[in-house]
């Protein structure tokens, strides 16, 4: 009976091993990613001298991202999740070392390794998504409590990796720290190689994705999609949340306090509180998550998560009042994607997820390429103060439907899945 309990007391920590290793490898590349978010238009600049350029080079990974995010899923389904995840992220960071390497690397050469690194991380971050269902379960863990975990971790990253990598341009230079992201990718791909091993039975099947014609693959999944309203209601306002979160941290913090304070620490103190504030909501919903209902919890989250910080900007002068409003902010918004997560889980078949999960992530990632210009234009048009109290309004308007409708429509739509709703 001993040796019984100790071959599957074995067999659990082997499988919790799986678990551990596939979150080191997310927050690893993720570390690296944010680096090289601030290094590569470093680098630009002080190459180019172009602010036009350094803009460029961030479109250069942020769509080739989001596109292959989409369109590459059907090839992954068929090279297989586990397998894909290890090769895009070995590429990755051979992209990287090919940066680092090169001195005087022009800016063609640049923004192509770029868009190379950015499409290879699109594909890779969508297998790693569809790889956290079965090692979590393998590990005994709830899957609401493992997306809290997942995205924390996320939070902690960007909240070291843009100090990180201002340190390293200090000490090694753009292209020095530069070798900081392709070292990342190959430990991540390093770890997910020898310690990531869903059980058998629990990732799409390989043979079946081959045997099925590209554009059907695209199409299932964009149906399979199409036909659950509750989970294109949550992108949407996923969406919408995105929009307005860029329009603050792009445009309406910064000249805030420029017009206040004129002194560019204290954008930081912003954009790190509510950084903050995500971290401790992401532990505080790891222990409560599982008990709380998820799509009440998740609509309620996008009422708090970004309207009172904008309509605070707009109604006080107070550096100290916008920092606490930052905070619990950041604490409300820890639940949007962890819920959102779970939801899809749930509701998406093993097969299908790679594909359902790359439209998702273009569906909610589109807003944020178009959030700052509209508020851009908006600050232009009004002025900052009304535009930011009409930014405001408008987005706890928007955020208040959902909310009003719950009580009449919510409890049809989720009767098509009973794991929605616990």
């Amino acid at each position: 009976m001993s040796a019984v309990s100790e071959t599957a007391g074995a067999s659990g920590t082997v499988r919790r091993v799986g678990l551990i290793a596939l979150l080191a490898a997310h927050i690893v590349s993720m570390l690296g990613s944010i680096v090289t978010t601030v290094a590569v238009p470093w680098l630009v600049l002080v190459s180019t001298g172009s602010p036009a350029k350094m803009g460029l080079i961030s479109a250069a990974s942020v769509i080739p991202s989001l596109l292959a995010g989409v369109f590459g899923t059907p090839l992954a389904d068929r090279l297989g999740i586990r397998r894909t995840q290890i090769v895009a992220e070995g590429a990755a960071a051979l992209a990287m070392v090919a940066v680092a390497a090169t001195p005087e690397i022009g800016f063609l050469p640049l923004a192509a390794l770029v868009a190379v690194k950015g499409a290879l991380t699109g594909v890779g971050g969508r297998a790693q998504h569809v790889l956290l269902r079965p090692v979590s379960d393998a590990a005994g863990m709830q899957i609401i409590r493992t997306t809290a975990i997942y995205d924390g971790t996320g939070n902690l990253a960007m909240v070291t990796g843009a100090p990180l990598g201002g340190l390293l341009i200090f000490w090694l230079g753009p292209q020095g720290a530069i070798w900081f992201d392709a070292a990342s990718f190959a430990l991540s791909a390093l770890l997910v190689a020898l310690l990531v091993h869903p059980p058998a039975g629990t990732m799409p099947d390989r043979e079946a994705a081959a045997n099925e014609p590209y554009f059907t693959a695209l199409r299932r999944g964009a149906s399979h999609l199409w036909r659950d309203r509750l989970l294109v209601g949550m992108l949407a306002m996923t969406s919408v949340i995105n929009l307005f979160t860029v329009a603050n941290y792009a445009v309406f913090v910064p000249l805030w306090v420029d017009e206040r304070f004129g002194a560019a620490p204290a954008v930081g103190l912003i954009l790190s509180a509510f950084a903050g504030g995500a971290i401790v909501g992401n532990i505080a919903f790891t222990i409560f998550g599982p008990k709380l209902p998820q799509y009440l919890t998740f609509i309620i989250s996008l009422v708090l998560c970004v309207a009172p910080r904008q309509l605070t900007l707009g109604l006080t002068d107070s550096l100290v009042v916008v920092l606490v409003v930052s905070v619990l902010c950041g604490v409300t918004q820890a639940a949007i994607r962890p819920i959102l997560g779970a939801m899809l889980y749930s509701r998406v078949p093993v097969e299908l997820q790679n594909r359902v999960f790359g439209m998702v992530s273009a569906i909610t990632g589109s807003s944020l390429a178009f959030g700052g210009t509209l508020a851009g234009l908006a600050v232009a048009g009004f002025g900052l103060q009304p535009a930011i109290l009409l930014s405001g309004s408008l987005c706890l308007l928007v955020t208040m439907v959902p909310l009003l409708r719950y009580r009449t429509s919510v409890h049809g739509r989720l009767s098509q899945s009973p794991e929605s709703e616990r």
